[in-house]
């Protein structure tokens, strides 16, 4: 029983401070919006985290499918080559780009309303004209499109052989590079 006040004042000071722990455990427990926050700001904060790293990593594939498509296009001298190749077959089949061409005038004024004044004077007989026009302006559009379809493959065509050679002599580039690195090694 007799202990010393000084003791007694320490151990009451100990007790103070472990329920003040306590409580301020409870108090954060209690406080279920603050944590709540907390919770979701760490997740916002992750959130954020990923999608900046799927961010990155997509601006990586792009500026790789970018370079990839640059050095596979083709170049000038070869959409030259292909238009001029284009020119040839409309030069060598000015008849077909002639109806063609009649044939998209002709359905362009067709859409246009003919005007009362036309139906009076014309009458049945432009019926009969617009049908036979509109008949011989399909057949025309098809061969038209027959042209263009022929011109547009051979462009494709002229465009892919060029990305094969391009694609060509950057592998072979590739190759003498590798053999020039392997002869510095031996050396």
């Amino acid at each position: 029983m007799g202990e010393d006040p000084r003791e007694i004042r320490a151990e009451i000071e100990e007790t103070r401070e472990r329920m003040g722990d306590t409580v301020d455990a409870l108090a954060y427990k209690a406080d279920v919006k603050s944590r709540a926050k907390e919770s979701v700001s760490e997740k916002v904060d992750s959130l954020k985290s990923k999608v900046t790293g799927a961010k990155d990593s997509v601006a990586e594939s792009v500026g790789g499918a970018r370079d990839s498509v640059s050095d596979a296009a083709p170049g000038t001298q070869d959409i030259k080559h292909g238009v001029k190749r284009s020119v040839g077959i409309a030069q060598e089949n000015p008849l077909g780009l002639a109806l063609g061409a009649t044939a998209i005038g002709f359905i362009a004024g067709m859409l246009i309303p003919s005007t009362r004044v036309e139906d009076e004077k014309i009458g049945p007989v432009a019926d009969q004209v617009k049908q036979r026009a509109a008949e011989t302006g399909q057949q025309a559009v098809e061969r038209g499109k027959q042209v263009a379809q022929d011109v547009a493959q051979q462009a494709t065509d002229t465009a892919k052989e060029s990305g094969r050679e391009h694609a060509q002599g950057m592998a072979d580039d590739a190759r003498q590079a590798a053999q020039d690195t392997r002869e510095q090694v031996s050396s």
